[in-house]
């Protein structure tokens, strides 16, 4: 049993597709299909059914991937360990973030460049939902995101600070120059939410729900930035963390009366995982900075 053969099952098994599993592998079909099928005689068990161009993972397919990631994991945390006495001279750190929090990361990423000029860093921007996603499948090292209403197992989370939600509308509105709304006055306008799968949206639902108020919801976005660009055309409002729009000069956040919605913003990583000495190193940037 080799690690490649384990690294061509896994990806099959998430795509349940030979064909896009072999491209993102960068290996031919034929040369995917025979691996797979000397690691099932090996197993001495099918882990595909295939009919016809089609392949669906059998229970026993099912039962191997964890096993299969586990072991892969294990091997790359080996490596990473080698690879940490070069002191941080090469490597590739790939970092998840929701938008909310890039005013936190941009200067952290200046400051670990200045510092690791060679190390490369990939950042991906997503929801917390799809972030979340993605580190359990080691996709990613970190994330930088606010944490769920409940914590997962299995992950660690570092605090870096808290966020309240705020009421989001354009600096010449008339609203501009309120010190506060409550949730009754803001059920008069048409929102913009965050699309399902932000945390912030859940904690804004949430707040509606537990408060026995039904919100105008006209808009949802899954693209932050978009959703400030309409936010400023003032036809739409929304409800997002005051640090979302800490850097938007042309927004006002107003506090909510009567609501206490603080988001916790963190550094959220797999709990018993090998953690890279560039991964160490970004978040003593960040906790620093926090």
């Amino acid at each position: 049993m080799e690690l490649r053969q384990l690294r061509y099952f896994v990806k099959a098994r998430e795509l349940e597709n030979f064909t896009e599993a072999a491209a993102q592998l960068f290996i031919s079909q034929s040369t995917l299909s025979q691996q797979i099928k000397q690691l099932e005689d090996e197993l001495g068990t099918p882990l595909f059914d295939r009919v016809g161009k089609y392949i669906h993972v059998t229970e026993a397919g099912k039962l191997f991937y964890d096993y299969a990631l586990q072991c892969l994991q294990k091997a790359n945390d080996g490596y990473q360990l080698l690879k940490d006495l070069s002191e941080l001279q090469t490597g590739h750190l790939v970092i998840g973030a929701t938008y909310g929090l890039r005013h936190m990361l941009t200067p952290a990423l200046v400051a670990f460049y200045r510092q690791y000029p060679q190390v490369k860093v990939e950042v991906i921007f997503d929801t917390s939902t799809e972030l979340l996603t993605r580190l359990e499948r080691f996709e990613a090292d970190f994330l930088l995101t606010y944490e769920e209403v409940q914590m997962r197992k299995g992950m660690k989370y570092q605090p870096l600070f808290e966020s309240e939600l705020a009421f989001i509308v354009r600096k010449d509105s008339p609203l501009a120059t309120k010190k506060s709304v409550t949730l009754k006055e803001i059920q008069a306008f048409e929102l913009a939410l965050p699309s399902k799968g932000f945390v912030t949206r859940r904690f804004v639902d949430e707040v509606f729900e537990q408060h026995g108020i039904v919100p105008h919801i006209n808009l949802e976005i899954s693209d932050i930035p978009t959703l400030l660009e309409l936010v400023g055309t003032g036809h739409w409002h929304s409800i997002l963390t005051h640090t979302t729009v800490a850097d938007q000069h042309d927004l006002v956040a107003l506090p909510i009366r009567s609501v206490t919605a603080l988001q916790q913003a963190a550094i959220i990583s797999l709990a018993d995982v090998y953690e890279k000495k560039a991964a160490r190193a970004f978040f003593e940037i960040l906790l620093n900075r926090g």
